[in-house]
């Protein structure tokens, strides 16, 4: 074999082996980096209306009910509107009797939907409707005991809702509470919280109990009690290691309950990204590890994704997810173009998440919406 030949042969097989390292790293990294996301965040088809502090309830055949909200401040809705999956668009449905925005709304065993309170102006309401999927349309009921904007809800294991908390009117907080009794259609108080709380979370335990954590009254609230539906009263627990509000909370697969985010005296200035554990068996809580962002103005509630992690959505451009396993965040795939607060997110049936609307850093709301895929 002549030398130029030689030379040929041993310069193609050197660039057949640089060519298979390369991509075998090029691979590799490809992997690490698909590896380090946890999930992916893409847009959809954006609502009829643009709204923040809305509701967003996912119903029996799998659509979501997305109802009242603001365009921005004091420009309140009383329309409503459907998500459907199988067309991935929303459509309007029947409008609701009271312009509202930061109320409650709780799937009841019946299939319908209680919408209840929120604020209609400058104080908050205590009008209550139900919508009926089946017709279209909302129904007044028997009001509250007392007006409320931006209680919390739980929905307890007989199929009563525990509704808690908020603001009545001059910017005062409540430390009341009532149940909504499903059979009746009617409202009746309950025992009182130790605090008078708004913008806090509220998460039904295993146990059928119901922990109630931070908010603020007079102040920002590290503070933390226990509903018990047995016995129709509040018992104080361990405080939390932050003081927060507009936070989020989600139940974890062991029984325990996530804290993260909201926000400290300074408000807007004050966002933390810190996260916390409460454990039912000891009563106490215990920092974990911080998101990736700082945020607030959270939806009350984390979603828990068929995996068991928590999915953590609103207030940054960027969705995180809470691993309990490893007790870290992890974030999805592509990002929102602002930090959208009092966003929606919900879980559809077959596990995705719808996340809908809020506002960025001034008060103009988006009609846009986004699917999250674990």
């Amino acid at each position: 074999m002549n030398r130029s030949r030689l030379l040929l042969i041993t310069f193609i097989t050197i660039s057949f082996v640089l060519a298979a390292v390369a991509f075998r790293a090029s691979t590799s990294t490809a992997s690490a980096t698909a590896s380090s996301f946890a999930g992916s965040l893409i847009p959809s088809t954006p609502m009829l209306e643009p709204r923040s502090g809305h509701t967003a309830t996912l119903l029996p055949n799998g659509k979501v009910l997305i109802a009242g909200g603001m365009r921005g401040n004091q420009d309140f809705y009383s329309s409503a509107e459907l998500y459907d999956p199988a067309t991935g668009k929303f459509q309007p449905t029947g409008d609701m009797h009271q312009r509202r925005v930061g109320q409650i709304a709780m799937l009841l065993a019946s299939g319908k939907v209680l919408v209840a309170g929120g604020w209609v102006g400058y104080g908050g309401t205590d009008s209550a409707e139900l919508y009926d999927p089946a017709t279209g349309r909302f129904t007044v009921i028997g009001k509250m005991t007392v007006p409320r904007g931006r209680p919390s809800a739980t929905l307890l294991s007989n199929g009563d809702v525990l509704i808690a908390g908020g603001e009545e009117r001059n910017n005062e907080s409540l430390a009341t509470a009532e149940i909504f009794h499903v059979k009746m259609l009617s409202f009746q108080a309950t025992g009182s919280m130790h605090h008078a709380r708004i913008s806090h979370t509220a998460t039904r335990l295993k146990d059928g109990r119901v922990l109630i954590a931070g908010g603020y009254g007079d102040t920002i609230a590290s503070s933390a009690e226990i509903y018990d539906p047995s016995t129709g009263t509040f018992l104080e627990t361990g405080n939390m290691a932050t003081a927060r509000c507009k936070h989020t909370a989600g139940l974890l697969p062991d029984g325990r309950v996530l804290i993260a985010g909201g926000s400290d005296s300074r408000d807007w200035n004050g966002n933390l990204n810190s996260a916390e554990i409460y454990d039912p068996g000891t009563r106490k809580f215990t920092a974990v590890s911080s998101m990736n962002d700082s945020r607030f103005k959270l939806p009350h509630e984390a979603v828990q994704l068929p995996s068991g992690k928590l999915l953590i959505a609103g207030g940054s451009k960027q969705v995180e997810v809470f691993d309990p396993a490893s007790e870290k965040f992890l974030l999805a795939a592509g990002q929102m173009s602002d930090p959208w607060h009092f966003m929606t997110e919900t879980k559809l049936l077959d596990g995705s998440v719808l996340l809908t609307g809020g506002y960025p850093n001034d008060s103009k709301a988006t009609s846009r919406a986004w699917i999250y895929h674990p």
